[in-house]
């Protein structure tokens, strides 16, 4: 997975949910713990989000990772990239199966 791709899922769950853990969040993007861990330090440190912590039912301390505004500004620029690489990447597809049906 590219990185912007990587970034743009990132601001997109944390904008449905700003509750996911770094471990939820790596299982639903099937990426690993580490680069789940790495690509959120850098949009922290980008300033794209910010981390609260909150209390948690079970007693311990849980994150809220909140996009700021740069961070919604970044998201809805990456969306638009992301869009347009699936899209490219659908119409490459189709053509190949055109092709093929072609062929037969």
């Amino acid at each position: 997975m590219h990185k912007s791709d990587a970034e743009y899922l990132i601001l997109k769950k944390f904008e449905d949910n700003p509750h996911l853990t770094q471990r939820e969040l790596s299982k639903e993007l099937g990426v690993s713990l580490g680069k789940t861990n790495y690509i959120i330090n850098a949009l922290i440190d980008k300033g794209w989000i910010k981390l609260k912590n909150f209390k948690r039912s079970d007693k311990k301390l849980g994150y809220s990772y909140l996009l700021t505004t740069q961070g919604i500004a970044e998201k809805a620029m990456l969306a638009q990239k992301f869009l347009k690489k699936k899209s490219d990447e659908y119409n490459k597809l189709k053509e190949e199966i055109e092709n093929l049906r072609n062929e037969l």
